[in-house]
């Protein structure tokens, strides 16, 4: 827990990521950038050389120094040294494995999700830097899938699965995901036929303070976003903006600070339009509305900016895009490829995608 007040250091860490964020919207929009040789250049995204072209839509920022990534074919890496080295933690066994899911509480201690039907939803843990790991859940039902998970605090946490027989399905952790359990679905509300979740970035389940949980859809007739205010036991839909109506649109990312939250997504298809790919909530869900100048194209991840009240980054395929009002208004300031986004309040924030791609935000 973060002492209440602003002291020194959070003031100043806060003028920081003013400055960082004036830094990358006065910054041209630009392809990627070359791998960090430790030279300096225009702001932006500086690619760090994993050594592997794993596609990793599995990302959690610890620090500027630390990181994790989890991806395709089992991979999982881990880096302590600002992303100029990278250490192989793998699984053993794990290579038939789509890693979409990490969260990390710190360099040691953090839990990978891996998709699909059946037991490929599982669920792997390590406390001692990825040197051993222990399978601490394996999906037994044929009809789940799980997409996404997200913890609270160190211990408490939550993982989502498509529907089963009508609700999305929650697993949920007291115990730092060493086991879970399925909490009871009398207080889901029933999914829209072909609603689902996009297993895209790791935020398609997203939680803020100790007992709030987002839940993002699409498929359906309408994107959605579900609510949940403790810990995953009842929950309350609202519709988003965001265009839906087919299997490949709807709401692929969520971040929440507190009741400001955004929603990312649109059409995954490559050459596929997505208008209206970004909106904005202000009661905590509850209610969303439209962009007025949403991203170009399909999102599948978004991010607060440290200790900001109002900028974020949001990522995909095509691109990066920066706000400074909350989301009201986007731009784009890199055409970079990068599926996933997060931010640490020490000013780290990273993006990880496509072919081993892994970048940190630096000025």
């Amino acid at each position: 827990m973060r002492a209440k007040g602003i002291t020194r250091r959070t003031l100043s860490a806060g003028l920081a990521g003013a400055a960082l964020a004036a830094a990358v919207l006065t910054a041209p929009a630009q392809a990627a950038q070359p791998a960090d040789r430790g030279g300096h250049g225009a702001p932006g995204w500086r690619l760090k050389d994993t050594g592997t072209d794993a596609r990793f839509r599995g990302l959690a920022a610890v620090s500027r120094s630390t990181a994790w990534v989890a991806g395709s074919r089992g991979t999982v890496l881990r880096t302590t040294d600002g992303g100029r080295g990278w250490r192989n933690v793998s699984p053993p066994g794990a290579s038939d494995l789509e890693f979409r899911d990490v969260e990390a509480f710190d360099a040691r201690r953090a839990v990978v999700l891996a998709i699909g039907e059946g037991e490929a939803s599982r669920i792997y843990r390590t406390e001692d830097g990825g040197a051993s790991w222990t399978e601490s859940f394996r999906n037994p039902d044929p009809k789940a899938f799980y997409d996404c998970v997200t913890f609270f605090d160190s211990r408490h946490g939550l993982a989502m699965s498509d529907p089963v027989d009508g609700k999305y399905r929650i697993l949920s952790t007291g115990d730092g995901g060493r086991s879970w359990r399925v909490l009871p679905s009398a207080g889901m509300p029933a999914a829209q036929p072909g609603e689902a979740g996009f297993a895209a970035s790791g935020q398609c389940l997203v939680s803020s303070g100790p007992r709030d949980v987002w839940l993002a859809t699409g498929g359906g007739a309408t994107a959605r976003v579900l609510h949940s205010a403790d810990r995953g036991l009842t929950w309350r839909a609202a519709e988003s903006t965001i265009p839906a109506g087919d299997p490949a649109r709807g709401v692929f990312g969520l971040a929440f600070r507190g009741g400001a939250g955004l929603a990312v997504g649109g059409d995954y298809r490559a050459g596929e339009p997505s208008p209206r790919a970004a909106a904005v909530t202000r009661d905590g869900g509850r209610s969303w509305r439209q962009s007025a100048t949403p991203p170009p194209a399909y999102r599948s991840g978004v991010a607060w900016l440290p200790y900001g009240r109002s900028a974020a980054l949001a990522v995909g395929p095509t691109g990066t895009d920066l706000t400074t009002d909350g989301g009201r208004t986007w731009r784009t300031v890199d055409t970079g490829s990068y599926d996933t986004v997060d931010c640490t309040p020490d000013l780290g924030c990273w993006a990880a995608g496509e072919k081993g791609r892994v970048a940190r935000l630096e000025r």
